[in-house]
């Protein structure tokens, strides 16, 4: 039987710390719970997770700096939690790297569901054999994405992408010079019931080009349609 993935809760509130690790639990998940930021990242340094459920204002350390600060070190999927009246951090935590948010209040199933989709994304297949996950490495001139492992090059130069990210570009590099309307990209990076806007895209095209530019400042194979979409130059 496959061992469940281990999820890294951070939020000031106890009792949401205490309802929220029960419901995950209960359906087998392995949870750390953490008040603030300063001890997660500590934690999380020593011994990362497979999924981080962060709050976003918290004492001593606020969610937004714990994910630019894992960030760092590791592309570890993370969920925000927000208050309905933060849709500007929602957007900004997009940008910074988060994989998906959830607004307060929220019903536990909602939870279990939303890490459910996140870590199927990250997740290779049920029933899939190495030999199948080693096919599926993709190559587009410089590019190579390694699904099985999570891991992109470019030029041979590592280039870490979160889950979203990572999927948003396999999508696109998979058909060079077939544009990708947003929808379509939302389709491949998101689970039905997660519902994203036009600048959530645009926001992880943007982080997807600073990032290769990073390692390659003459990176332009991600091309803007716009009105369109996107596409992977051929």
């Amino acid at each position: 039987m496959k061992e469940k993935s281990t999820i890294a809760l951070v939020d000031d509130e106890r009792n949401i710390l205490t309802s929220l690790r029960m419901a995950l639990e209960a359906e087998g998940y392995k949870v750390r719970t953490y008040g603030d930021g300063v001890s997660a990242l500590e934690a999380l340094t020593e011994e990362p997770a497979d999924l981080g459920i962060f709050d976003i204002k918290m004492p001593r350390m606020d969610g937004m700096e714990l994910l630019r600060r894992v960030r760092q070190q590791s592309a570890m999927p993370v969920i925000f939690l927000t208050s309905k009246d933060e849709e500007i951090d929602e957007l900004f935590g997009l940008k910074m790297g988060a994989d998906d948010y959830i607004a307060k209040p929220f019903s536990q199933r909602l939870i279990v569901e939303r890490v459910k989709a996140v870590l199927r994304r990250v997740s290779p297949k049920d029933g899939t054999t190495v030999e199948d996950e080693a096919k599926r490495v993709l190559e587009r001139g410089k590019l190579k994405l390694d699904p099985e492992r999570h891991t992109c090059h470019w030029d041979s130069k590592p280039v870490t992408l979160t889950v979203t990210e990572f999927l948003i570009l396999q999508a696109l590099a998979t058909r060079p010079g077939v544009v990708k309307t947003r929808d379509a990209l939302m389709d491949a990076a998101y689970d039905d019931q997660v519902y994203v806007d036009d600048r959530t895209i645009d926001s992880h095209i943007k982080r997807l080009r600073k990032k290769f530019k990073q390692v390659d400042d003459d990176f332009d194979v991600i091309e803007t349609l716009y009105g369109v979409g996107y596409r992977f130059k051929e």
